[in-house]
């Protein structure tokens, strides 16, 4: 591997930044959204991938946190203002200004960010993370976008005291680690999914208590009031209504996903006083702790590994939903 990994790029690296040799990007549906301009705001050429693992070739003259040889993650932003409320609460994603995205975001000097389907990446110490000694680096990559978009929310609202009842909608990318996140917290996990295709992974693979086909409306109503949360990981539309009647009396349903529309009854968060809240990312501190958590908890996301010459296939089948769970791309070994 080090062969293939040059000990530095003819680029100016500045006294705050780390130099990064890219050797894995994970594929989330951010790529998918953005390179088929879904939005309306792509700007082409655009270099994709937010989940980005390497390894520091170069550092500033001020960096101390991370040192030349190790290994190294960047997530969803690369940038905020520094400044705000937010930014100095640690929870950068929120920057009053707006952080600047990875990838397709207007970085300071007015350049266009490019992504992780690349050889290299210049960032700032700040929006850095380091990776466990001993956690696989491959396996570190999607917890920089899908891992700590559902351990935030999962934190925030209190989903990690032991004994609780957790529902996850949705058995993707995000939500595998989600039931993932809820058995290391020592929650009763219960995935709701239309694909009965699932069941066996869910439960044998990932570890899940119980399995739900959400169509099924005799088994659904059964669980009515018996759950502490439920994340919704899913991007399809769902009946918040019925999901809602899931939960417990100051029951928390989080949604993760982006379906087309939000829709329930005030009676259905109103009775029983349910809290229905959002969720997108997490701050720099919390990203860190979340892989000093994996690392500990020996929590790692189901992969497969790819060369980056299959990121179009890749691309049409995580559209297909074709994927457990999340596509790496092996970059240093197939970018030479």
């Amino acid at each position: 591997m080090k062969s293939n990994i040059p000990a530095s790029f003819p680029w100016s690296v500045g006294s705050d930044d780390v130099s990064i040799a890219i050797l894995y990007c994970g594929v989330c549906y951010a790529d998918v959204a953005w390179t088929r301009n879904k939005m309306g705001h792509s700007n082409y050429p655009l270099v994709p991938g937010h989940e980005i693992v390497g390894i520091v070739t170069e550092v500033g003259a001020n960096v101390d946190r991370f040192k030349v040889g190790e290994h190294i993650g960047v997530g969803t932003y690369v940038n905020s203002c520094r400044d705000c409320e937010f930014c100095n609460s640690e929870v950068e994603v929120h920057c009053s200004k707006g952080s600047t995205y990875t990838f397709d975001g207007v970085d300071v000097d007015g350049t266009i960010t490019k992504g992780g389907y690349s050889t290299y990446i210049v960032v700032h110490q700040r929006y850095c993370f380091r990776i466990p000694e001993n956690y696989p680096p491959q396996l570190a990559a999607p917890l920089l976008c899908a891992g700590i978009t559902v351990y935030t929310p999962m934190v925030r609202h209190n989903m990690n005291r032991p004994g609780k009842s957790l529902g996850v909608v949705g058995l993707g990318g995000l939500g595998h680690l989600a039931v993932k996140f809820g058995k290391a917290f020592g929650l009763k996990v219960t995935v709701f999914s239309t694909s009965v295709s699932k069941r066996d992974e869910a439960l044998n693979l990932l570890g899940a208590d119980k399995f739900v086909i959400s169509s099924d409306e005799k088994e659904m109503k059964a669980l009515g009031g018996t759950f502490d949360f439920i994340i919704n990981t899913a991007s399809g539309d769902v009946s918040f209504d019925l999901y809602l009647s899931l939960l417990k009396t100051m029951g928390v349903l989080v949604l993760v996903g982006f379906p087309n529309e939000v829709k329930f009854l005030p009676g259905s968060l109103n009775l029983g006083s349910k809290i229905v809240a959002g969720s997108l990312t997490g701050g720099t501190k919390q990203t860190q702790e979340m892989l000093v958590f994996c690392a500990e908890h020996k929590i790692y996301p189901e992969i497969e590994l790819i060369p980056i010459q299959y990121c179009n296939e890749a691309i049409e089948r995580v559209v297909k939903k074709d994927v457990k769970y999340r596509f790496v791309i092996d970059i240093a070994n197939s970018l030479k």
